[in-house]
């Protein structure tokens, strides 16, 4: 097997895991240091990816880059690799509506890229069978083989650019679309004062539906600031396919209220929670 370098923007949570499936694979893992956070330095030192310094000096030694960002910044992102004239394969594997992955491919490909079009599904990829790597586009297969052998599974979804993307589109829709809903009926029954009725009403037949609700919006809130975009992304996505989008506009809302706990050092209470939620926009 031929091996590759491959350039990750960025190494978050996910990206790291994926530099490290490329490793595994018998690739060399690149990241760019400049401007980034001592977290994302800290997560690239402990494994071991070598470091380009730039962006320009990246787009010089990798064959490969994958874009892994939160979803606002992905397509300023692809601008910044087309600036260098970049003449690899470049994955972007960004929760993104199809329109926008389709659109950054043709900018890339005018630079003179290749691009593939990437979703993944699950969470970071450390253990076989829980992340998919969902392509689409003419040389997906190039991109698979990178990661034969380790933990991300790969599947191609055929020649068009936009596939993978509206894969994961649809596939979030439903897994954060629902706890952004979950948030909402919360919210609404504290502020009408049924919130504990609801609960006992949930708990009829020995349930636990009231217990794991409390924990799903709780849970949500150290990822809603990146679950924001992506609700847009949705909705722009149902809006291209003839679906209406309000419902995931409106979850993107509700992610932005509770976008505060980021950086938390635990779990919110529910009530703290719920307070954020029904605290409206100035």
């Amino acid at each position: 097997m031929t091996s590759h370098k491959i350039g990750f923007l960025h190494p978050g949570d996910m990206g790291i895991s994926l530099a490290a499936a490329a490793q595994k694979s018998g690739h060399t893992a690149y990241w760019v240091s400049a401007g980034r956070s001592a977290q994302t330095r800290a997560r690239a030192d402990e494994h071991d990816l070598l470091d380009a310094r730039t962006l320009a000096d990246l787009c010089a030694a990798c064959s490969y880059i994958v874009s892994i960002c939160p979803p606002h910044a992905a397509e300023e992102v692809a601008q910044q690799v087309a600036a260098h004239s970049f003449q690899g394969f470049y994955i972007d594997a960004n929760a993104i509506a199809p329109q926008r992955a389709r659109r950054i491919g043709l900018s890339l490909e005018e630079a003179g890229a290749d691009f593939v079009d990437g979703g993944i599904i699950g969470g970071p990829a450390w253990e076989p069978g829980r992340t998919w790597l969902h392509l689409s586009g003419p040389r997906a297969e190039k991109v698979a083989a990178c990661f034969v052998g380790s933990p991300l599974q790969t599947n191609i979804l055929g020649p068009d650019p936009g596939k993978a993307s509206a894969l994961k589109m649809c596939f979030a829709a439903n897994t954060k679309g629902t706890t952004a809903l979950m948030c909402a009926i919360l919210a609404a029954a504290e502020n009408l004062g049924v919130r504990e009725d609801l609960f006992r009403q949930w708990s009829i037949g020995g349930g636990n539906m009231a217990e794991r609700a409390a924990e799903q919006v709780r849970g949500v809130t150290s990822k809603a600031w990146r679950f924001e975009g992506e609700m847009r992304e949705i909705s722009s996505t149902f809006e291209e396919a003839g679906v209406p989008g309000g419902f995931h506009a409106a979850a993107a809302v509700l992610y932005s209220r509770i976008a505060q706990f980021k950086d938390a050092p635990s779990k919110p209470s529910l009530e703290t929670v719920l307070a954020a939620l029904l605290q409206e926009e100035a």
